[in-house]
């Protein structure tokens, strides 16, 4: 509830007004101060009502009623309960803004006793107690301010501490999990290494031994199974460990160029017009292959739809040839104006990709307006 309370601002503001509603009743009642009931209610109400929206103009809010309370003593007229939404609109402005409009706000309340000392006061002594009480209450509800704009700034610099500490123990997690992810490929690389060396070995005396000793190839062969399972279970025990969640469910398959379709249809259906075109024969490409062309495509449509900007659209085009395949993905957007975080590595992501092929990726604002990534991959063989 007090969470939801905190949200409505002009609510809150208007329960903690209500108090000077009730002081005010009294004389509403009694039609006291000197003047009409209809002038009480209308002076009343124009003092009362700006306070509801106190925090959220404080301001403006605090020169109203100063304003008001400033004319009404210089036409003579008496006091009432309402006159106090100056000190709360003097706590506000000094609890919410710097040290200079606090200062500035005390001065203005300042002036205002004067003139309240003067008019309703009328032999020396009085003059002295009242502008003293007056003074005092204005520094007390200013002296007040200033405490709880301290105390704000103290528990905002707090709360971002802790974060910062936060973001800094992540990240010290994360290097620590990096550096031991590091390891664990060295690791990797020397058991399939290993284990690759040992199968090409009895392999080959396998295909040595097969016309001249059946029973050393068959031993050869078991040896090559053997020393398969072996570098397959410990490769999956690594790349479990290597995961960067704690998910160790069943191994999905990766996309390939058959889901783009799917790909570019969820595009779409986030807002943005994809026009998707194949040229040239589809080779019998690798499953790895396939991955590095969907996640370039989608990493440059998701590039698209983030800093592309409004009313974008963007055209995806495979052409295969003999030796390759060309992806192009080009956007009518801001191009060079696109705004950038700085926190994003994708276009890294998608050269690194490239590179274990043997590929090249190119991504750069068009000259027409736009962006353009071009990636060309080989089809051919791994050595």
């Amino acid at each position: 509830m007090w969470e939801w309370l905190r949200g409505k601002t002009p609510l809150v503001d208007a329960f903690l007004a209500a108090p000077l509603v009730l002081f005010s009743l009294p004389g509403f009642l009694s039609g006291a101060y000197g003047m009409s009931m209809v002038l009480y209610i209308v002076l009343t109400a124009a003092l009362l009502l700006p306070l509801v929206l106190r925090r959220t103009y404080p301001r403006a809010v605090f020169a109203v009623v100063a304003l008001i309370s400033g004319v009404q003593c210089a036409l003579g007229g008496m006091p009432v309960p309402a006159n106090f939404a100056v000190f709360m609109g003097l706590y506000t402005v000094t609890a919410g803004f710097t040290l200079r409009w606090g200062v500035a706000a005390a001065l203005v309340a300042e002036v205002g006793a004067v003139m309240a000392t003067f008019r309703y006061t009328g032999g020396t002594g009085d003059r002295r107690y009242s502008f003293t009480m007056l003074t005092v209450i204005i520094a007390g509800v200013w002296l007040l301010g200033l405490h709880m704009r301290t105390r704000r700034a103290y528990l905002r610099s707090l709360e971002e501490r802790a974060e910062r500490l936060e973001r800094e123990r992540d990240a010290e997690v994360k290097v620590a999990m990096a550096a031991e992810r590091a390891g664990i490929a060295r690791e990797l690389h020397d058991v399939v290494a290993h284990n690759v060396s040992v199968i090409v070995v009895q392999a080959d005396g396998a295909s040595y031994a097969i016309e001249h000793d059946v029973a050393r190839a068959r031993q050869a062969l078991e040896a090559i199974s053997t020393t398969g399972r072996y570098a397959l279970g410990e490769m999956r025990r690594l790349l479990g460990v290597l995961r960067e969640d704690d998910d160790a469910g069943a191994y999905a398959p990766q996309p390939g160029v058959a889901e783009l379709d799917d790909l570019v249809g969820q595009v779409r259906a986030s807002g943005l017009p994809v026009t998707f075109e194949v040229a040239g024969t589809p080779p019998d490409l690798s499953q790895g292959r396939q991955l590095t062309v969907f996640r370039i495509v989608q990493e440059a449509l998701t590039n698209t739809l983030k800093h592309g900007g409004p009313r974008v659209s963007a055209m995806v085009r495979l052409d295969y040839g003999r030796d390759s395949v060309e992806v192009r993905v080009d956007d009518d957007g801001r191009g060079a104006a696109a705004s950038d975080d700085g926190r994003g590595h994708g276009l890294m992501g998608m050269r690194e990709r490239a590179a274990v092929y043997g590929g090249t990726v190119r991504a750069a604002p068009r000259p027409g307006g736009g962006f353009e990534v071009l990636a060309r991959i080989p089809t051919g063989d791994d050595e």
